[in-house]
Protein backbone atom coordinates (compact mmCIF):
# COMPACT_ATOMS: atom_id res chain seq x y z
CA UNK A 1 0.00 0.00 0.00
CA UNK A 2 1.65 3.56 -1.39
CA UNK A 3 1.93 5.76 1.68
CA UNK A 4 -0.70 8.81 1.06
CA UNK A 5 0.36 11.78 0.01
CA UNK A 6 1.36 14.87 3.18
CA UNK A 7 2.24 17.69 0.54
CA UNK A 8 1.20 19.61 -2.42
CA UNK A 9 4.58 19.35 -4.00
CA UNK A 10 4.79 15.47 -3.75
CA UNK A 11 1.18 15.35 -5.41
CA UNK A 12 2.69 17.48 -7.85
CA UNK A 13 5.63 14.82 -8.38
CA UNK A 14 3.64 12.05 -8.49
CA UNK A 15 1.34 13.52 -10.76
CA UNK A 16 4.39 14.36 -13.18
CA UNK A 17 5.76 10.89 -12.68
CA UNK A 18 2.71 9.17 -14.34
CA UNK A 19 2.76 11.13 -17.67
CA UNK A 20 4.28 7.88 -19.22
CA UNK A 21 0.66 6.13 -18.46
CA UNK A 22 -1.16 5.56 -22.25
CA UNK A 23 -4.39 7.43 -20.64
CA UNK A 24 -2.21 10.12 -19.36
CA UNK A 25 -1.12 10.83 -23.19
CA UNK A 26 -4.34 9.94 -25.14
CA UNK A 27 -5.86 12.91 -23.17
CA UNK A 28 -3.02 14.84 -24.03
CA UNK A 29 -3.59 14.23 -27.44
CA UNK A 30 -6.73 14.59 -27.62
CA UNK A 31 -7.13 17.86 -25.42
CA UNK A 32 -4.25 19.38 -27.81
CA UNK A 33 -6.17 18.12 -31.09
CA UNK A 34 -9.93 19.74 -30.13
CA UNK A 35 -7.90 23.13 -28.30
CA UNK A 36 -6.34 23.58 -31.75
CA UNK A 37 -9.44 22.64 -33.79
CA UNK A 38 -11.93 25.27 -31.45
CA UNK A 39 -8.73 28.49 -31.35
CA UNK A 40 -8.82 28.24 -35.03
CA UNK A 41 -12.47 28.38 -35.28
CA UNK A 42 -12.48 31.40 -32.74
CA UNK A 43 -9.83 32.67 -34.70
CA UNK A 44 -11.77 32.70 -38.18
CA UNK A 45 -14.45 33.97 -36.38
CA UNK A 46 -13.53 36.91 -35.09
CA UNK A 47 -11.73 37.62 -38.33
CA UNK A 48 -15.00 37.37 -39.85
CA UNK A 49 -17.01 39.40 -37.94
CA UNK A 50 -15.22 42.41 -37.71
CA UNK A 51 -14.71 42.24 -41.19
CA UNK A 52 -18.72 41.83 -41.71
CA UNK A 53 -19.61 44.18 -38.89
CA UNK A 54 -17.84 47.33 -40.08
CA UNK A 55 -18.30 46.48 -43.85
CA UNK A 56 -15.30 48.56 -44.74
CA UNK A 57 -13.39 49.68 -47.76
CA UNK A 58 -10.21 50.70 -49.15
CA UNK A 59 -7.08 51.37 -46.87
CA UNK A 60 -9.31 51.93 -43.59
CA UNK A 61 -10.45 48.30 -44.45
CA UNK A 62 -6.67 46.69 -44.88
CA UNK A 63 -5.74 48.32 -41.30
CA UNK A 64 -8.73 47.35 -39.89
CA UNK A 65 -8.43 43.74 -40.57
CA UNK A 66 -5.00 43.74 -40.48
CA UNK A 67 -5.43 44.80 -36.52
CA UNK A 68 -8.40 42.54 -36.04
CA UNK A 69 -6.11 39.74 -37.15
CA UNK A 70 -3.33 40.67 -34.65
CA UNK A 71 -6.05 41.35 -31.70
CA UNK A 72 -7.67 37.44 -32.72
CA UNK A 73 -4.29 35.97 -33.10
CA UNK A 74 -3.69 37.92 -29.17
CA UNK A 75 -6.68 36.49 -27.72
CA UNK A 76 -6.69 33.00 -29.10
CA UNK A 77 -3.21 32.32 -27.44
CA UNK A 78 -4.57 33.66 -24.48
CA UNK A 79 -7.25 31.67 -24.42
CA UNK A 80 -5.68 28.48 -25.87
CA UNK A 81 -5.12 27.31 -21.83
CA UNK A 82 -8.48 27.88 -20.62
CA UNK A 83 -9.96 26.05 -23.90
CA UNK A 84 -7.24 23.25 -23.34
CA UNK A 85 -8.29 22.91 -19.60
CA UNK A 86 -12.21 22.87 -19.81
CA UNK A 87 -11.83 20.28 -22.69
CA UNK A 88 -9.57 18.44 -20.07
CA UNK A 89 -12.37 18.31 -17.69
CA UNK A 90 -14.40 15.80 -19.88
CA UNK A 91 -11.51 13.64 -19.11
CA UNK A 92 -11.68 13.93 -15.56
CA UNK A 93 -12.51 10.19 -15.09
CA UNK A 94 -10.08 8.86 -17.47
CA UNK A 95 -7.20 10.61 -15.99
CA UNK A 96 -8.85 9.61 -11.76
CA UNK A 97 -9.21 6.31 -12.84
CA UNK A 98 -5.43 5.73 -14.29
CA UNK A 99 -3.64 7.68 -11.03
CA UNK A 100 -6.24 5.82 -8.51
CA UNK A 101 -5.65 2.19 -10.59
CA UNK A 102 -1.95 2.88 -9.98
CA UNK A 103 -1.73 4.44 -6.77
CA UNK A 104 -4.47 3.28 -4.80
CA UNK A 105 -5.93 0.07 -6.51
CA UNK A 106 -7.92 -0.96 -3.18
CA UNK A 107 -9.89 1.27 -3.76
CA UNK A 108 -13.61 0.56 -4.82
CA UNK A 109 -15.40 2.15 -7.46
CA UNK A 110 -16.96 5.69 -6.80
CA UNK A 111 -19.75 6.92 -5.82
CA UNK A 112 -20.20 9.98 -5.58
CA UNK A 113 -22.83 12.58 -6.90
CA UNK A 114 -25.75 11.64 -9.74
CA UNK A 115 -23.77 11.60 -13.23
CA UNK A 116 -26.36 14.56 -14.55
CA UNK A 117 -24.80 16.71 -11.85
CA UNK A 118 -21.00 16.10 -11.89
CA UNK A 119 -21.35 16.60 -16.12
CA UNK A 120 -22.99 20.16 -15.26
CA UNK A 121 -20.07 20.41 -12.69
CA UNK A 122 -17.67 19.86 -15.02
CA UNK A 123 -19.53 22.02 -18.18
CA UNK A 124 -19.60 24.84 -15.16
CA UNK A 125 -16.21 24.92 -14.06
CA UNK A 126 -15.13 25.20 -18.05
CA UNK A 127 -17.26 28.44 -18.30
CA UNK A 128 -15.81 29.96 -14.90
CA UNK A 129 -12.19 29.15 -16.09
CA UNK A 130 -13.01 30.75 -19.97
CA UNK A 131 -14.61 33.92 -18.46
CA UNK A 132 -11.83 34.25 -15.63
CA UNK A 133 -9.49 34.47 -17.96
CA UNK A 134 -11.37 36.85 -20.14
CA UNK A 135 -11.44 38.55 -17.45
CA UNK A 136 -7.96 38.32 -16.73
CA UNK A 137 -6.48 39.08 -20.15
CA UNK A 138 -8.80 42.36 -19.60
CA UNK A 139 -7.04 43.43 -16.14
CA UNK A 140 -3.54 43.01 -17.81
CA UNK A 141 -4.27 45.01 -21.25
CA UNK A 142 -5.92 47.60 -18.73
CA UNK A 143 -3.60 47.15 -15.44
CA UNK A 144 -0.17 45.91 -16.56
CA UNK A 145 1.53 45.05 -13.75
CA UNK A 146 -0.93 44.67 -11.05
CA UNK A 147 -3.33 42.96 -14.18
CA UNK A 148 -0.81 40.37 -14.95
CA UNK A 149 -0.66 39.37 -10.97
CA UNK A 150 -4.16 39.14 -10.65
CA UNK A 151 -4.27 37.13 -13.50
CA UNK A 152 -2.59 34.80 -12.43
CA UNK A 153 -4.26 34.47 -8.96
CA UNK A 154 -7.47 34.25 -11.15
CA UNK A 155 -6.43 31.22 -12.72
CA UNK A 156 -5.11 29.40 -9.92
CA UNK A 157 -8.29 30.12 -7.73
CA UNK A 158 -9.97 28.33 -11.27
CA UNK A 159 -7.98 26.00 -11.85
CA UNK A 160 -7.62 24.68 -8.37
CA UNK A 161 -10.95 24.87 -6.56
CA UNK A 162 -12.88 23.72 -10.12
CA UNK A 163 -10.52 20.20 -10.22
CA UNK A 164 -10.58 19.74 -6.98
CA UNK A 165 -14.61 19.72 -6.80
CA UNK A 166 -14.60 17.96 -10.03
CA UNK A 167 -12.47 15.56 -8.83
CA UNK A 168 -14.23 14.93 -5.65
CA UNK A 169 -17.67 14.99 -7.09
CA UNK A 170 -16.73 11.01 -8.22
CA UNK A 171 -16.72 10.21 -4.50
CA UNK A 172 -19.64 12.55 -2.73
CA UNK A 173 -21.97 15.00 -3.27
CA UNK A 174 -21.40 18.41 -4.20
CA UNK A 175 -22.03 20.23 -0.56
CA UNK A 176 -19.28 18.00 0.69
CA UNK A 177 -16.60 17.94 -1.92
CA UNK A 178 -17.11 22.13 -1.10
CA UNK A 179 -17.08 21.64 2.40
CA UNK A 180 -13.67 19.31 2.14
CA UNK A 181 -12.41 22.27 -0.56
CA UNK A 182 -12.78 24.72 2.24
CA UNK A 183 -10.84 22.26 4.84
CA UNK A 184 -7.71 21.51 2.42
CA UNK A 185 -8.00 25.38 0.66
CA UNK A 186 -4.49 26.08 1.04
CA UNK A 187 -3.34 22.67 -0.49
CA UNK A 188 -5.54 23.36 -3.36
CA UNK A 189 -4.39 26.63 -4.66
CA UNK A 190 -1.20 25.74 -3.57
CA UNK A 191 -0.91 23.29 -6.32
CA UNK A 192 -3.82 25.72 -8.49
CA UNK A 193 -1.03 28.37 -8.07
CA UNK A 194 1.80 25.99 -9.58
CA UNK A 195 -0.49 25.10 -12.77
CA UNK A 196 -0.91 28.88 -13.01
CA UNK A 197 2.26 29.51 -13.22
CA UNK A 198 3.39 26.87 -15.47
CA UNK A 199 0.57 28.21 -17.62
CA UNK A 200 3.15 30.58 -19.28
CA UNK A 201 5.40 28.34 -20.18
CA UNK A 202 5.28 26.40 -23.89
CA UNK A 203 4.36 23.25 -24.31
CA UNK A 204 4.45 22.63 -20.76
CA UNK A 205 0.99 24.65 -20.33
CA UNK A 206 -0.38 21.93 -22.47
CA UNK A 207 0.02 19.21 -19.50
CA UNK A 208 -2.33 21.27 -17.06
CA UNK A 209 -5.43 19.57 -17.34
CA UNK A 210 -4.09 16.04 -16.92
CA UNK A 211 -1.31 16.78 -14.01
CA UNK A 212 -3.85 18.93 -12.64
CA UNK A 213 -6.50 16.15 -12.24
CA UNK A 214 -4.42 13.62 -11.09
CA UNK A 215 -2.16 16.00 -8.47
CA UNK A 216 -5.52 16.53 -7.07
CA UNK A 217 -6.58 12.96 -6.83
CA UNK A 218 -3.99 12.54 -4.95
CA UNK A 219 -4.90 15.74 -2.64
CA UNK A 220 -8.45 14.13 -2.18
CA UNK A 221 -6.92 10.64 -0.64
CA UNK A 222 -5.24 12.21 1.70
CA UNK A 223 -7.59 15.10 2.54
CA UNK A 224 -10.26 12.25 3.47
CA UNK A 225 -8.05 10.28 5.26
CA UNK A 226 -7.47 13.64 7.85
CA UNK A 227 -11.28 14.33 7.56
CA UNK A 228 -12.34 10.86 7.68
CA UNK A 229 -13.99 10.87 11.04
CA UNK A 230 -15.92 14.29 10.30
CA UNK A 231 -17.34 13.09 7.05
CA UNK A 232 -18.25 9.77 8.90
CA UNK A 233 -20.08 11.80 11.40
CA UNK A 234 -21.82 13.85 8.76
CA UNK A 235 -22.44 11.66 6.13
CA UNK A 236 -26.46 10.83 7.07
CA UNK A 237 -27.17 14.58 6.80
CA UNK A 238 -25.60 14.63 3.50
CA UNK A 239 -26.49 11.48 2.25
CA UNK A 240 -24.63 9.83 -0.50
CA UNK A 241 -21.21 8.99 1.27
CA UNK A 242 -20.52 5.90 3.89
CA UNK A 243 -18.04 4.34 4.71
CA UNK A 244 -18.00 2.17 1.73
CA UNK A 245 -17.23 4.57 -0.64
CA UNK A 246 -13.95 5.36 -0.55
Amino acid sequence: MIARPASPVLSLARALGQLDDPIFIGVVVRSVAWSIACVIAIHVGIIWAVHRLLALHGAIAWGVDLLGSVGASVLTLWLFLPVAAAIGTLYIERIAFAVERRFYPWLPPPRGAPFQEQVWDGCSVACRVLLLNVLALGLVLLLPGIGFLLGWFIAAYAIARGLFVAVAMRRMPRRMADSLYRSKRTSVLTIGAILAAASYVPLLNLLIPVIGTAAMVHVLDGAISSEWPRMTESSQAEGGFDGNSY
